[in-house]
C-alpha cells in the first residue's frame, strides 16, 4: 500500500525548471553586438590627412576657391596608411572649351573664328569662281557658321524629286575639295517647298530627307569625306528661305551645307554680328 501510493506521488512530481537558460541566449547576443561594434569601429578609423586632400580635390573640380589638389592616390587597402601624392592628370582632349572665357577672350576667339569662316568662304568662292560656277550659291555666316546654300536656277531640284543636277553634282564636288581638308562637322539639311507632296514620297519630309542624302553620299562616296564628319537631316517645307515671290517655290526646294563651328556657345553667338560688321566695313 505505501509502495503504490510513493509511485502515485512520484508521477504527479515534476522536473525543476531551469530559470537560467536564457542566459545563454543573451550572452551569445551580446557577443554578436560586441563584434559588430567593434567592425564598426575599425572601418570608421579615416586617414585625416587622406581626407583633407580628398575633400580639397573635389573642391577645386567643382570650382571652390580651395587650393587645387588634382586627385588622390589610392592605397592599396580600404583602411591602409602612407603617404598621399596628388597625381598628375593629362588634360582631356577638347577640355579648353570648357573653361569658362572672360569676355575679353569670348570676343577675341569670336573674331578670330569669323576671320576663319570668311577665309574658308573666299576659298570656296575662288574655287567656285574658276569653275565658272560662283552664282550657283549663297553664303552666310550665323551663330552655327558657314552656310552654303544651293540656291540657283541651275541647282534647284526638280519638284518631288531628289536627283542632284549636273551643275548641283559640281558644285558638290567643288566644296567638298576644300571641305575634306577641315575638322568640321559638316551638316547637309534637305528642303522642300509647301505644295503638298505626290509620287514616290508621301511627304515633304521623306522628299528633304533624300535630298539631303543625296548630297551626303556624293561627298562620302566621291569626294572622300568621313562619314563619321558629316551629317543628313531633313526640314520638309518647315524652314523656307523665301515666302513670297515668283522664285519662292524653286528657292525652297534646296539643300543647305553647314560648316559647323566648333567653338563654345559664347563665342558662337557674337559670330553674325562681328560677320556683319566686316562686311559693312
Amino acid at each position: 500500500m505505501s509502495t503504490r501510493r510513493r509511485r502515485r506521488a512520484s508521477a504527479h512530481e515534476e522536473e525543476p525548471e531551469n530559470i537560467e537558460r536564457w542566459t545563454v541566449s543573451y550572452m551569445d547576443m551580446v557577443t554578436v553586438m560586441m563584434c559588430l561594434f567593434i567592425v564598426l569601429f575599425a572601418i570608421s578609423q579615416v586617414d585625416s590627412a587622406k581626407f583633407l586632400q580628398l575633400r580639397q580635390s573635389l573642391a577645386s573640380g567643382f570650382g571652390d576657391a580651395a587650393p587645387a589638389v588634382n586627385v588622390v592616390e589610392g592605397s592599396t587597402g580600404p583602411l591602409e596608411g602612407g603617404d598621399v601624392r596628388p597625381v598628375d592628370i593629362a588634360p582631356i582632349e577638347g577640355g579648353e572649351d570648357l573653361k569658362p572665357l572672360q569676355s575679353g577672350q569670348v570676343q577675341q576667339a569670336a573674331e578670330q573664328e569669323v576671320e576663319s569662316l570668311i577665309e574658308l568662304r573666299e576659298g570656296i568662292r575662288s574655287d567656285l569662281a574658276q569653275a565658272g560656277l560662283e552664282q550657283e550659291v549663297r553664303f552666310s555666316i550665323t551663330e552655327r557658321g558657314l552656310i552654303i546654300g544651293l540656291v540657283s536656277e541651275h541647282t534647284f531640284f526638280s519638284p518631288a524629286s531628289a536627283v542632284m543636277p549636273a551643275t548641283t553634282l559640281q558644285v558638290v564636288d567643288t566644296i567638298a575639295a576644300t571641305l575634306g581638308t577641315l575638322p568640321n562637322q559638316v551638316l547637309l539639311e534637305g528642303h522642300a517647298n509647301h505644295l503638298p507632296q505626290t509620287e514616290p514620297y508621301p511627304t515633304n519630309w521623306e522628299l528633304s530627307a533624300d535630298r539631303a542624302t543625296k548630297v551626303l553620299r556624293r561627298m562620302v562616296e566621291h569626294s572622300g569625306i568621313a562619314p563619321d564628319r558629316v551629317r543628313a537631316i531633313g526640314y520638309g517645307d518647315a524652314h523656307p528661305t523665301v515666302t513670297e515671290g515668283p522664285d519662292a517655290l524653286d528657292l525652297n526646294r534646296r539643300v543647305d551645307i553647314v560648316v559647323m563651328s566648333d567653338k563654345p556657345e559664347s563665342v558662337r553667338q557674337l559670330l553674325p554680328g562681328l560677320a556683319a560688321s566686316r562686311e559693312g566695313a
